[in-house]
């Protein structure tokens, strides 16, 4: 199996920052696509942000230019580096990975983490 274990969310006033990291651990042969996804009350889950194993990255129209993700391959980490924060960003913030255990390919989902932006 593959644990994902978010940190770094929080209170924020809106324009602030934040920056959330992600920890990947377990039997992981080989690691895919890292990213992050959000979800709000009421809303589905969307994605925020992917960065892939050949460091190409993909944001939400939302957040582009505000959000940054970057990736240790080493570490098996990811991060979200968010600034300048608008109230309807406030979601949890959850961590995905596409990993190779040795039984194959899966997907992973961290727990979460809340960003509350207040106006």
């Amino acid at each position: 199996q593959v644990q994902l274990v978010e940190s770094g969310g929080g209170l924020v006033q809106a324009g602030g920052s934040l920056r959330l990291s992600c920890a990947a651990s377990g039997s992981i042969v080989s690691m895919n696509d890292m990213g992050w996804y959000r979800q709000s009350p009421g809303n589905e889950r969307e994605l925020v942000a992917l960065i892939t194993s050949g460091g190409d990255t993909t944001y939400a129209d939302s957040v582009k230019g505000r959000f940054t993700i970057s990736r240790d391959f080493r570490k098996n980490m990811v991060y979200l580096q968010m600034n300048s924060l608008k109230p309807e960003d406030t979601a949890v913030y959850s961590c995905y990975a596409d990993a190779a255990l040795m039984t194959g390919w899966n997907n992973f989902w961290g727990q979460g983490t809340q960003v509350t932006v207040s106006s």
